[in-house]
């Protein structure tokens, strides 16, 4: 293709790139517009819903188990929350099962909840002291607290991974396992993240992310990692898959 020619082209796709980006803000923002519309008529239906399950609890001398405590989250914050129910057990041992046990340095679950995986982790050999326990939500990290008392518990936001880890580990973690919703997360954010948490872990760990999604929570076109997908949990409520990401260079 001659020289000027090539610069016309050049000029076309670069102004076809452009409206597309003008595009993809214009869908961003409405649909942050929808998620704000949506806040606000879920923060008037949440509170009417957790105030009849405290009256309930004050009347009944009885605290309420983890599904309850899930779903009032949920209510509060549904798009922080990964699951409206704690992760299933089979889901739960899948996670755990790319976690080696007998590997060197902490292992981090991000999201912990309740801790069904945290459940998963220990029981496929993972000393309770070797874990990192990255919680946001308060009342999750009570429950936390009183069941692996010996594991390191930090409340703060995961997205902030670097921030809250990079002075608290002493060696490179040898897993990080996440119970996150990324999948509601800007795509740079969840790109962010996971190369947050490549630098904290050994070559070739590995990062566990599960998700309700078809399509994978970080998209392997990006390059700098491998990632492969366990088969569809049906058993899990709703279906689930397993992600493993592990840093292929130096990026």
């Amino acid at each position: 293709m001659p020289l000027p020619a090539l610069q016309k082209f050049e000029k076309q796709i670069g102004r076809q790139l452009r409206l597309l980006e003008v595009r993809k803000t214009i869908i961003e923002r409405k649909i942050e517009r929808q998620i704000r519309l949506f806040e606000q008529r879920r923060n008037g239906i949440g509170r009417k819903i957790e105030l009849q399950i405290k009256q309930f609890e004050r009347k009944k001398g009885i605290r309420l188990d983890d599904e309850v405590r899930f779903i009032r989250s949920w209510i509060e914050r549904p798009l922080s929350i990964g699951a409206v129910t704690p992760s299933g057990k089979v889901l739960a041992r899948t996670m755990a099962r790319y976690v080696d046990p007998d590997s060197t340095g902490p292992v981090v679950e991000l999201g912990p909840g309740t801790g069904p995986i945290t459940e998963a982790l220990v029981a496929a050999g993972v000393e309770p002291s070797r874990l990192v326990l990255v919680e946001f939500d308060p009342t999750f990290c009570r429950i936390l607290r009183s069941r692996y008392p010996d594991a390191t518990l930090v409340q703060g936001d995961a997205y902030s991974l670097r921030r809250l880890l990079e002075t608290l580990l002493i060696q490179p973690a040898a897993a990080v396992v996440s119970g996150l919703p990324l999948i509601t997360k800007p795509l740079k954010m969840r790109l962010r993240l996971l190369r947050d948490a490549f630098d904290l872990m050994l070559p070739g760990a590995p990062f566990v992310q599960f998700t309700y999604s078809v399509a994978a929570p970080v998209p392997k076109r990006l390059g700098g990692f491998t990632a492969e997908a366990s088969e569809r949990i049906w058993l899990n409520i709703p279906p689930a898959r397993v992600w493993v990401y592990r840093k292929t260079d130096g990026r």
